[in-house]
């Protein structure tokens, strides 16, 4: 079963205008996380671009990129219209989401993700990473995973939340949002409407939850920095100088 993964990117960042083609140490971000993507070595990378610019960046990498519509609202949306483009004939079965913000990303993290897609049972795979920081415990931008143990290094999902839980001793996890997808799980999810839960939260993948699915987190050593930010931008240039 060698998945697909794909990195949705959209050009348009009110933080930082031209996110992905934003300058990393040489390299447009997006071709960085493309390359993470690669060192994983568990299937083909296409990146799902909402603009032409973008697709060129990949291509002068040597890499492989398809055109999706711009007004897509999340990246699950995009993916899917990639993968129907990329294997009309439902051939993949299952996919990995790399966001394309991600260009510290450890290819051990998405290897894991993939991982937990050779469970039968699970419809999406996901990560986390232990909390060591108190502050995050009780940032709500920091999402943290509720989860049943399987395992030392597997939680199935129950919850995911802004707030500070669950209440009591014990670790907290922040989820990184890298998912794993089998190709009905997807379809299923993109025609969801929104649920209560994700828009109280603003969680999307509570979603899935509230219709059911099953959700398996592979807990992970490293979390990787999301570039959002020019201070994100020289941030990501920093560790990757230095990897």
């Amino acid at each position: 079963m060698t998945p697909l993964i794909l990195i949705p990117s959209r050009l348009a960042s009110t933080r930082l205008p031209g996110k992905p083609l934003a300058d990393i140490n040489g390299l447009p971000m997006i071709v960085q996380v493309l390359n993470r993507a690669r060192e994983a070595d568990i299937g083909r990378v296409v990146v799902a671009a909402d603009h032409p610019q973008i697709c060129e960046a990949v291509r002068a990498a040597g890499g492989e990129a398809v055109m999706t519509r711009a007004d897509h609202s999340n990246g699950s949306d995009r993916i899917w219209e990639a993968l129907n483009h990329l294997d009309p004939d439902g051939k993949i079965a299952t996919i990995i989401n790399v966001q394309g913000d991600l260009p510290t990303i450890d290819q051990a993290s998405i290897q894991a993700a993939a991982h937990l897609l050779e469970d039968p049972l699970v419809d999406i795979a996901t990560i986390a990473a232990v909390i060591s920081n108190d502050a995050e415990k009780v940032n709500p931008n920091v999402v943290k995973v509720i989860g049943s143990p399987i395992s030392e290094a597997r939680l199935r999902a129950l919850y995911f939340t802004r707030a500070t839980a669950p209440y009591g001793d014990g670790p907290l996890y922040h989820h990184i949002g890298l998912y794993g997808y089998r190709r009905d799980a997807l379809a299923r999810y993109v025609a969801l409407k929104p649920s209560v839960l994700e828009k109280r939260e603003s969680l999307e993948q509570l979603r899935a939850l509230e219709a059911g699915m099953r959700i398996d987190v592979a807990l992970v050593d490293t979390f990787p920095l999301g570039v959002d930010t020019p201070a994100d931008l020289v941030r990501a240039r920093a560790l990757l100088a230095r990897s």
